[in-house]
């Protein structure tokens, strides 16, 4: 494992673009639990009844239902050292972006300023009749669920099933991996689409491919240059211990 983290450093320093690919298994450390897992909500609440957009605008109520028990646990998440190194990375100038599958803000929490969010954000609601916008900690304390001011029931800046990815955060995803020399994919199993792409492109473009994962994926033995098997905290903290030797000892990348 000690060469590997040396060999992905290695990679990371040299490079002059880095991007970062998240997923779900970053946040697991911060008590967020995978959706699909044993103990996330699609095991309790289903998915075609509670997380597409046809679903909430028939039965907002029944919607909010589960999005009461995801907010509890966002609410309580704390970014943990995987979000807290890779804005550390991003500060020393090795990483450049991450692309997040999350909607739990804890990227912006743990320090990195160039987030693209896929699947959007849960920290500020909007009303689907006016538009009007909201904190989402500003209705926390009212009625539930929670309303405008129009009285529609708000609903949560995420992408749901069954609506688009915004374009503007795609596009720009597609031209940075167009562009990266090396790409991190950490806690995801890269399964999802369209996000799913990300590493396909990248690669074709010539970048190296660092896999941070608990298991092998399909990219493993397909795409990945670099794989680090382990919880995403443990091996992102190693690994910005290794820039900052390599840092230490050479000239920071313009």
């Amino acid at each position: 494992m000690e060469e590997l983290i040396r060999e992905a450093a290695s990679i990371v320093y040299a490079s002059r673009m880095t991007i970062a690919l998240t997923g779900a298994g970053v946040s697991v450390e911060s008590g967020i639990p995978d959706f699909r897992s044993a103990g996330g909500l699609w095991s309790r609440f289903d998915p075609a009844e509670y997380a597409t957009i046809d679903a909430f605008r028939s039965n907002p109520e029944k919607v909010w239902d589960m999005l009461k028990e995801m907010e509890a646990l966002v609410i309580k998440a704390r970014p943990n050292k995987a979000h807290r190194g890779m804005g550390e990375l991003e500060k020393m100038g090795f990483l450049h972006a991450i692309i997040t599958q999350n909607v739990d803000n804890l990227h912006q929490a743990g320090g990195s300023k160039n987030v693209i969010e896929y699947h959007g954000n849960s920290s500020t609601l909007s009303c689907l009749g006016c538009g009007k916008r909201y904190r989402a900690d500003e209705k926390r304390e009212g009625e539930f669920p929670p309303r405008c001011e129009c009285r529609q029931i708000l609903k949560p800046d995420v992408v749901f099933f069954g609506e688009a990815i915004p374009p503007e955060p795609m596009n720009r995803s597609f031209q940075l991996a167009s562009m990266a020399q090396a790409l991190l994919v950490v806690g995801t199993s890269a399964v999802v689409s369209p996000a799913n792409t990300i590493p396909g492109l990248a690669k074709r473009s010539g970048a190296r491919i660092i896999e941070i994962n608990k298991e092998r994926t399909h990219l493993t033995s397909s795409l990945t240059d670099v794989f680090l098997q382990g919880e995403a905290g443990e091996v992102i903290e190693t690994l910005v211990l290794e820039v900052k030797r390599l840092a230490g000892t050479g000239d920071t990348p313009a």
